[in-house]
């Protein structure tokens, strides 16, 4: 396995400068924003798509540090019930597929967006519960309506471009937010659907980071590395929904953290023991959303508790067997 960044968090510093502080630190992988909620700083495939003088510096500069490109991602709601918020999302995905074909990228990690209620809808509609009976109702209309056909004819397009991996990342707030929807929603499309597994929106929902990677199995394509920190306080009365606002931070059930600042090293360690066992031994992206640490030390502290956690080379024969 490969230690990598999702480098929007550096999207404060040119490209250039940011890839040689990812280098420095040790760090051999890049996830690449390009598009949705996370931005496309370092990355615009409408440009890059449509100058290949940019294209290819683009390129150099990964390539010239020896870095690989483990994802291109576009974070976004292609379903959104407002037609032209989900156009704005939709092309945002098309163009970073259409690029990570251009670049030789396997994966392209986004969500899998969330509807509203119904046809005439303008905001989305997560529903979490199975009573009054309509919640049922705008969720099965929700799968089979919307989501399917889509993720069906998507997935059908991205196959045609040359590029097999779409990673879903199953959030609270989208359809697919656990194991169980983001197989659903597979078995529906395609083994070109996957997830980009991250434990951080696991935790907080009651998840066991582990049983779940050994029930997606090789679903998982790309990883997120981010923790999450439950309060002692607050989680124990409210439980895990909550919406307060990310800078309450003393006042919420639960916050993201950097790497071993929510679990420790050993819990780690069985992440990634299990993702091994499954078959993935690709890239663990560090994602940081600390609000208590600053983006240096929060990168910085996730690089030196994840080298502690990381398989880093194939296992030999067994000899003692």
């Amino acid at each position: 396995m490969k230690l990598g960044v999702f480098s929007v968090l550096f999207g404060q510093r040119p490209l250039a400068e940011s890839l040689d502080y990812i280098v420095r630190n040790g760090v051999e992988a890049v996830e690449i924003g390009c598009g949705g909620y996370p931005g496309n700083k370092h990355c615009d495939p409408g440009i890059l798509l449509n100058d290949g003088e940019t294209l290819r510096q683009f390129k150099r500069e990964v390539e010239s540090r020896e870095l690989t490109i483990s994802a291109l991602s576009c974070h976004g709601n292609p379903i959104h019930p407002d037609r032209a918020v989900a156009e704005r999302f939709e092309r945002d995905f098309r163009q970073t597929v259409r690029l990570a074909a251009e670049l030789g990228v396997e994966r392209v990690v986004t969500f899998s967006g969330c509807p509203g209620e119904g046809p005439g809808a303008r905001l989305p509609n997560w529903v979490t519960c199975a009573w009054p009976d309509e919640f049922r109702q705008i969720a099965e209309w929700q799968w089979n309506e919307v989501a399917i056909p889509y993720w069906r004819s998507e997935v059908e397009w991205c196959r045609a471009q040359g590029v097999t991996q779409v990673a879903l990342e199953p959030h609270p707030g989208f359809l697919v937010y656990n194991p169980e929807t983001a197989l659903r929603l597979r078995a529906a499309v395609g083994p070109e659907l996957g997830v980009n597994y991250d434990p951080s929106h696991l935790w907080w929902q009651g998840i066991d980071p582990v049983l779940a990677i050994r029930t997606l199995k090789d679903a998982i394509f790309h990883v997120h590395a981010k923790d999450t920190k439950l309060d002692p306080v607050n989680f124990p009365v409210n439980g895990g929904l909550d919406y307060k606002p990310y800078g309450r931070e003393i006042e919420r059930s639960w916050i993201f953290r950097s790497v071993g600042f929510g679990h420790g090293v050993e819990v780690w360690r069985d992440i990634v023991s299990s993702l091994r066992l499954v078959g993935y031994d690709w890239v663990l992206s560090i994602e940081h959303e600390d609000s208590l640490m600053s983006v240096d030390e929060g990168f910085r502290t996730a690089v030196t508790n994840l080298k502690q956690a990381l398989i880093a080379e194939k296992p030999g024969a067994m000899w003692w067997a």
